[in-house]
């Protein structure tokens, strides 16, 4: 079992590079937005850092179970602080095409870069939690998940407020600094070895899972793609271009939305006390499923009114935080110690098919017909991801 002050210092490097991802996220929509850059090719913008995820959650989950998770953070951390450095240097002389091939190359790096932390940060907390204390791990789980998306909101809001102080530049060079000064941090001061197997990894455990996993992992792909089909592209440019919203105000929503749906997810055991096992999470996680699929289906039909879709959209992500929450504690609650790095990699690799799909779909779907159409897309999602839990036997 690990110790409290190591998991404390990898959870601690995952929170400041989760603010840079959130800020970097605003800044290359925002400023390539008002540069001119459809929603389709903001979204292509996206696809490579979803799609690296996919890659690096499946082989970083081996890489973390073989040579431990002090190597999987450090090199997330120093893939963000190249690509944020590549992305300042963005050459003004590249034409349409080239620079959406650059920027593509720098989220690829940025997308494995916070699939590595993430596996890091949510690997070790099973190894810091007693076996036998589900209880306890569902609050940890939601803990850390909850100041996450906080946090990454509050990066939404940095990235609106850096671009429109400083500029496109310092802003990335800004936050490059910040990250090498943690990564410079974590070398120094985390001497315990994180997650490495004892027993030897079977070539065929990397794609065969149980049960439970795959269904777990087939549900968490339509849950995430069902929200970034319209959060990803969609509403950001419709506040921006339709609302009339400036950049601040449009990462300053975007971030209160995060913001307010990582809190909840924190505070999700406090609600679901009696949730203590994986069999009544599993249960919980399939009627929340249900109330999400009915809240999207109503916000479709406010029409035009801003602000009423905003405000179905808040209560949309109060919904959802219950149903991610549940979502993160049973993929660790269902994995042995021995392999929670592989089936968490595996998972995330689910987690980042769908986003790849969602983002794909946000560009597309709203440039041809609209965030209603985006939504009424989530709506069929949110169902196929609840039919998916209900089929898990934990038995």
């Amino acid at each position: 079992m690990a110790d409290g002050k190591s998991y404390a210092i990898v959870t601690m490097a995952y929170w400041g590079f989760t603010i840079t991802d959130g800020a970097l996220r605003m800044l290359v929509l925002l400023n390539f937005h008002a540069m001119g850059y459809q929603p389709l090719e903001l979204a292509f913008l996206f696809l490579l850092y979803e799609a690296m995820g996919i890659m690096t959650n499946f082989v970083g989950g081996w890489i973390g179970a073989r040579f431990g998770l002090r190597l999987t953070l450090y090199m997330g951390l120093a893939l963000q602080i190249a690509a944020l450095t590549m992305l300042a240097f963005l050459p003004e002389s590249l034409n349409m095409a080239s620079a959406v091939i650059y920027i593509m190359i720098t989220q690829a790096m940025s997308g494995c870069a916070k699939d590595l932390t993430k596996m890091s940060s949510k690997s070790a907390v099973k190894l810091v939690v007693p076996e036998g204390g589900d209880s306890l791990l569902f609050k940890w789980v939601s803990l850390l998940t909850g100041s996450k998306n906080a946090l990454k909101g509050f990066g939404f809001f940095v990235g609106g407020f850096l671009l429109t102080v400083t500029g496109f530049f310092y802003a990335l060079i800004i936050m490059a600094v910040v990250l090498l000064m943690i990564l410079v941090l974590c070398i120094c001061c985390l001497t315990q070895e994180l997650g490495k197997s004892k027993v030897k990894i079977k070539k065929r455990e990397l794609v065969f899972k149980s049960r439970p996993i795959n269904l777990l992992s087939a549900a968490r792909i339509f849950l995430f793609a069902s929200r970034d089909v319209w959060f990803v592209v969609g509403l950001p440019v419709f506040l921006s271009s339709v609302a009339g919203w400036s950049f601040d105000q449009t990462g300053g929503f975007m971030a209160i939305w995060v913001i307010g749906y990582g809190i909840i997810q924190a505070l999700v055991p406090k609600f679901l006390k009696n949730t203590n096992d994986s069999v009544t999470a599993i249960s919980s996680a399939a009627n929340w499923g249900w109330i999400l699929v009915l809240i999207t289906i109503l916000i479709m039909f406010v029409g035009d009114n801003v602000a009423l879709m905003l405000a179905g959209l808040m209560v949309f992500g109060v919904v959802f935080a219950f149903n991610s929450s549940l979502h993160s504690y049973l993929i660790v609650a269902l994995s042995d110690h021995e392999k929670v790095s592989l089936n968490v990699g595996f998972y995330y690799m689910a987690n980042a098919i769908g986003r790849f799909l969602g983002t794909l779909l946000s560009g597309l779907v709203y440039q041809y017909y609209g965030l209603e159409a985006c939504l009424a897309v989530s709506s069929g999602m949110i169902l196929m991801s609840v039919l998916l839990v209900r089929r898990i036997n934990n038995e």
